[in-house]
C-alpha cells in the first residue's frame, strides 16, 4: 500500500474544493479498511488514531480559538430576551471550514479505527505468551520467540526495554532485533532448548529474561502478528 495521505495538512489547508477533499479522506480509508479485510493492522492502525486524536486537538484549539475572535450580534430575540452572537473571522481565514471538514471526517476516522480495534483484540486474544524457564530479576534484557505460521517458522529475537521520565510521565521503549528464524517441523525443538542454543551463541546474557508465543493464526507476521506480540511482551515484562 502507498503511503497514506491522509495527512493534517489534508485538513487544515483547505483551499481548494471541499468537496474533493471529501472523497480523497473517503477513498483512503477505504484503502486502509481494504488492508484491515486482510488482516494488516499496522502501521495504519496506529497512524490512524494519532490522526484521530491530532485532529480531536485541533477541534478543540478551533473552540477556543473561535472564542478570543471577535462577535457581532446576528440575532436579537425580543420575546425571549436573548441575543444570539456569530464569530467574526478576520479576513483570508478558513477556520470555518476547517472545522467543518474536520467535523464530518472524525466519524469516518473512528469507524474504520473500530474495524482495526477489533481485528487486534482478536489477535491479542488469540496470542498467548509464557515465560521460559525461571525468570530473572532483571528482565529488561531478553529474548522472545513468535512463530509465523504462514511461512511455517519460529522467528526469534532479542529485546532490550528503556525506560524514560520525564516531568509529568514515564514512557517505555522496546527495541526489538530479530536474531534467526527456525524452520517448523514434525520434530519441535522445546523454548527451553532454544534459550539454552541462544545462551551459548549470544554469550551476552547468561541469565535472559526469555518469552515464547504461541498461536494458530496464520495472518501476516510483520503487520499484524509481531507488533501484538511486541504490546504483550511489554506486558508481561513489567508484571
Amino acid at each position: 500500500m502507498k503511503e497514506s495521505r491522509l495527512t493534517l495538512n489534508l485538513f487544515t489547508k483547505v483551499q481548494d474544493d471541499y468537496e474533493k477533499r471529501q472523497y480523497i479522506i473517503l477513498a483512503e480509508l477505504k484503502k486502509i479498511s481494504e488492508e484491515f479485510q486482510y488482516y494488516k493492522v499496522y502501521p495504519h492502525l496506529s497512524r490512524l488514531v494519532e490522526l484521530r486524536n491530532t485532529l480531536q486537538d485541533v477541534i478543540a484549539r478551533l473552540s477556543d480559538l473561535r472564542s478570543k475572535f471577535p462577535k457581532r450580534v446576528s440575532k436579537i430575540d425580543w420575546v425571549n430576551r436573548t441575543i444570539e452572537h456569530e464569530v467574526v473571522f478576520v479576513d483570508g481565514t478558513d477556520l470555518s471550514a476547517v472545522e467543518k471538514l474536520i467535523n464530518w471526517s472524525l466519524p469516518q476516522i473512528e469507524r474504520v479505527i473500530h474495524e482495526g480495534v477489533a481485528i487486534y483484540e482478536y489477535v491479542e486474544q488469540e496470542l498467548t505468551v509464557e515465560h521460559v524457564g525461571i525468570l530473572p530479576n532483571y528482565r529488561d534484557e531478553g529474548y522472545f520467540f513468535v512463530p509465523d505460521n504462514r511461512h511455517k517458522k519460529l522467528k526469534l529475537f532479542r529485546f532490550e526495554l528503556s525506560i524514560f521520565k520525564s516531568s509529568e510521565d514515564e514512557y517505555r521503549s522496546l527495541k526489538t532485533r530479530f536474531l534467526k528464524a527456525l524452520k517448523q517441523g514434525v520434530v519441535q525443538l522445546s523454548p527451553g532448548s532454544i534459550k539454552l542454543d541462544l545462551i551459548r551463541e549470544e554469550k551476552e546474557l547468561p541469565n535472559p529474561a526469555t518469552y515464547a508465543f504461541d498461536t494458530s493464526l496464520d495472518f501476516p507476521f510483520d503487520q499484524t502478528i509481531l507488533p501484538v506480540a511486541k504490546r504483550k511482551l511489554m506486558l508481561a515484562i513489567s508484571d
